[in-house]
């Protein structure tokens, strides 16, 4: 099986060295960049399954780096993981709000990460496996997880990985009310810790950018897709 490719952006080299040895004795094929400007480059030409951005970086910070990968239709599919030392909500919040998949709080323990990374590379792969799989048509609304795009009423959209995820779940089953414990399990994996209001920020992103109200809140329980 080909290796994972694996793309680290940090602006310290000391990191930089310290994770891409952990990761090569992993078996990933790793590259790294110093600033974010430079790894958006390397990732348009490396085509990495997924990328581990610092958040405070001169030039282009992790942020910014991450809402630029998520405008290239090529590497949509990309998985995203924030370093950063800040341990507040917004920086989380901030990072999900990005397109990011994980978020992980330096000092960095190579098991912890490492293990972050196998998981949600799991997942790609079982999404892999799917793809083609699927077409979803309802209510003007159609998803093909071959072309990773969505229509809604002629019009076409490519949402970043979490959100074409959530809303195929949400629309997989209609009317059927999907708890908040369900979607983080199905979406982000058991093995992943995001923060509670997570999956709030992915289901208002796809509302504005579909322009759709089908996605109702069931207060307490979760969300529905409703037909």
């Amino acid at each position: 099986m080909e290796p994972y490719r694996v793309l680290l952006v940090d602006d310290e080299p000391d990191i930089l060295e310290f994770l891409g040895y952990n990761l090569r004795k992993e078996g990933y094929e790793v590259r790294t960049s110093l600033n974010g400007k430079d790894g958006l480059a390397k990732a348009l030409d490396f085509k990495p399954h997924l990328a581990i951005l610092d958040v405070m970086m001169p030039e282009m910070d992790g942020i910014e780096t991450c809402r630029e990968i998520r405008m290239v239709p090529e590497l949509s599919s990309m998985l995203v993981i924030f370093l950063t030392a800040r341990g507040e909500d917004y920086s989380q919040i901030a990072g999900f709000e990005a397109g990011a998949d994980d978020y992980v709080t330096k000092p960095i323990k190579p098991r912890v990460l490492i293990s972050r990374i196998k998981a949600l590379l799991r997942r790609y792969r079982t999404d892999e496996a799917l793809e083609g799989m699927s077409v979803i048509e309802l209510d003007g609304l159609l998803i093909d997880r071959e072309k990773y795009m969505v229509t809604r009423e002629g019009k076409e959209y490519q949402l970043p990985r979490k959100e074409f995820e959530l809303l195929s779940l949400l629309a997989s089953k209609p009317n059927k009310v999907f708890t908040r414990e369900e979607i983080l399990s199905l979406i982000w994996g058991d093995d992943v810790i995001v923060g509670d209001r997570t999956i709030d920020v992915h289901v208002r992103k796809i509302r504005e950018k579909l322009g759709t109200q089908n996605i109702r809140t069931i207060k307490g329980v979760g969300y529905k897709y409703e037909s």
